[in-house]
């Protein structure tokens, strides 16, 4: 599944996607088509329950857009551009399991807001994070202006997008923009431990609790509490129910099929 620019490793039941496309891993039209591509092909991979993203190399997890594209003020390529980002960040939020962000370094505009699509984010200590798109006369159009606040709140996302406020890792932490901070070079290793967690969990259930909290965002709570026990029962149709019940009473480690 790997190309030049999104290199994919698997380790177990994590697949380990890395942003590669020097000097700063910015994303462009063929990075993004790959995203949502690779993702698609994970959804389909039962034996996939979690995928960690980063960046190569030691400086940035990713720069965000790559501004060239955007040089002439030709529109149509904005818009195919946007759509590309959207779509590519979409998949990743909609992804089956669980996600999580390595982030290395810099990630900055379309480069955060790729972290932002992901259900947790470590951060190395000396990381930067900013979306400074209206700096350039642009905004966030991958989920920036979405996901943020629903993270540190709107007083914090106004900050860094109507101000252009960049933050490190340790205020990233304090407003809830990342659930760690790390030592530099540590949170590839943190975020596969983390992963690995993950495959521990029944990937059926997983699956499951991931969209009633991001369903949380936009539904009311009734409906959440009726969705909840709906998707419940809908558990005693799977094989993993029965598998994590029959385990946990023999008293030994269940074996997922995620089915």
């Amino acid at each position: 599944m790997s190309n030049d620019k999104i290199l994919v490793e698997r380790r177990g039941h994590t697949a380990l996607l890395t942003i590669a496309n020097p000097p700063a891993n910015t994303w462009d039209i063929q990075s993004l088509a790959s995203l949502e591509s690779l993702i698609e092909q994970l959804n389909q991979d039962k034996d996939i329950y979690a995928l960690v993203i980063t960046g190569q190399g030691e400086k940035f997890f990713s720069a965000g857009a790559d501004l060239n594209q955007f040089a002439e003020g030709d529109k149509r390529i904005a818009r195919e551009i946007s759509d590309l980002f959207g779509r590519a960040f979409e998949a990743l939020s909609n992804f089956r399991g669980v996600s999580i962000a390595a982030i290395n370094g810099y990630a900055m505009g379309g480069g955060l807001e790729c972290a932002l699509a992901c259900d947790i984010r470590i951060a190395e200590e000396h990381a930067q994070m900013a979306l400074p798109e209206a700096k350039v006369g642009l905004l966030p159009c991958a989920g920036g202006t979405q996901n943020l606040p629903w993270l540190v709140g709107e007083g914090w996302a106004k900050r860094m997008i109507l101000c252009g406020e960049r933050i490190g890792a340790q205020k990233a932490e304090q407003i809830g923009l990342v659930e760690e901070v790390v030592p530099r070079g540590e949170s590839l290793a943190f975020a596969l431990r983390l992963a690995e967690k993950v495959g521990e969990q029944s990937p059926s259930s997983v699956s499951r609790c991931k969209r009633l909290v991001m369903s949380a965002r936009v539904s009311p709570q009734a409906d959440g509490w009726d969705k909840e026990r709906k998707l419940f029962l809908e558990l005693f149709e799977t094989e993993d129910q029965k598998e994590g019940v029959t385990a946990f009473l023999e008293k030994r480690s269940p074996r997922w099929l995620n089915a």
